[in-house]
């Protein structure tokens, strides 16, 4: 009985280590935030968030939230766009269900959610686990490119940003020193050139013995597995019309942007701060929620940092940032819930196509 304890305890030890660590994360990054407050500041985030207890602050909040669930409308029909290419075509109501339980499971636990809306979407769709994941890496590889080209617009519109948002207090490190040594740290990783050439090699040796393994039917099962994550890793050059996919992609980074700029104006003091501040927050805002669980605390840091180089006081940025960050969060629980509630409703869906039916 014990063993079997000791077995079970061990395989969800990680998950729970992970969890913890995250969770730890956005706990230090709250208490970064508000460690230096002082009582006066505290009752004064207090007070700007009251702000938004007014008719036409909940107008803009119901248009900001409007907007992010838009957003998450396009990422799933995005996301339907590439399976098509492939020839599955799943029900745009369970892509988008499949979304947002993935967001909700990422909030849990990161990177769960990808893992979920595969399998979510093999259950209710008989979408194969491995193809869908292949189209879920690319998704990301996709958004990743975008970002970083929206990070060096943000850049360009903020002379200085760099320069005067400091990330660390006590060695007065800049964001712009921080992006630099990061840079030259991972140039002279010698860890990277290593990992990149065992890649190579074992490509290489996978190739030079596919007559022997290929008699082997475990062997071959781990290949086709692998083989269907590249089969939806490539199928964005299947898409008949690949433009569709550029204009959902930047249909979802504009609602995305309308969310945070329509939040602004729920607040009467970044009502004249102008779409670049909301832009720079929502291209930089991003970084929280790599960072820690969620966004946790380091999305408010983070608001509050950059609208500070607007003009706002600290405090009032702290509000703005949770309050948003409250607002996504809200959305991904709401949503993430009622997907997995309602789906329990719907029966199972073969979306296979045949070759000739995806148009």
């Amino acid at each position: 009985m014990i063993q079997e304890y000791m077995e079970k305890l061990k395989k969800i030890l990680p998950d729970i280590l992970k969890v913890i660590l995250f969770l730890g994360l956005g706990i230090l990054f709250i208490w970064l935030s508000i460690k230096d407050l002082s009582k006066e500041d505290v009752q004064m985030i207090f007070s700007s968030m009251s702000l938004v207890n007014n008719p036409r602050g909940w107008f803009y909040i119901t248009l900001s939230v409007a907007a992010i669930v838009a957003a998450d409308l396009v990422r799933a029909a995005r996301a339907k766009l590439l399976l098509k290419s492939i020839h599955y075509k799943p029900r745009f109501s369970m892509m988008f269900y499949s979304v947002m339980v993935c967001y909700l499971a990422n909030l849990a636990l990161p990177r769960l959610g990808e893992v979920l809306r595969c399998s979510f979407l093999q259950r209710y769709e008989n979408v194969p686990f491995q193809k869908s994941l292949g189209t879920v890496i690319l998704e990301r590889a996709v958004d990743l490119v975008c970002w970083l080209f929206l990070l060096i617009v943000a850049m360009l519109l903020n002379n200085g940003l760099l320069s005067q948002l400091v990330v660390d207090q006590e060695t007065g490190t800049t964001l712009q020193e921080w992006f630099a040594q990061k840079g030259l740290s991972y140039i002279g990783n010698y860890l990277i050139y290593i990992i990149i050439a065992v890649i190579i090699l074992l490509v290489v040796i996978i190739r030079a013995t596919r007559n022997w393994w290929q008699k082997k039917p475990a062997l071959v099962k781990v290949a086709d597995f692998f083989k269907g994550i590249w089969h939806g890793f490539v199928s964005i050059k299947d898409i008949p019309k690949p433009w569709h996919f550029v204009f959902w992609t930047v249909a979802m980074w504009v609602f995305y942007f309308s969310g945070v700029y329509l939040f602004f104006h729920a607040l009467p003091y970044l009502q004249h701060v102008g779409p670049g501040a909301a832009f720079t927050v929502l291209v930089f805002g991003t970084i929280a929620f790599i960072i820690s669980q969620g966004g946790l605390g380091a999305y408010p840091l983070i608001t509050a940092g950059i609208v500070m180089l607007y003009g706002i006081s600290y405090p009032q940025g702290l509000a703005a940032g949770w309050i948003g960050w409250i607002l996504q969060t809200a959305v991904s629980l709401v949503l993430g819930f009622f997907s997995l509630a309602v789906t329990s409703l719907y029966k199972k869906h073969d979306a296979a196509l045949n070759p000739e039916d995806n148009e």
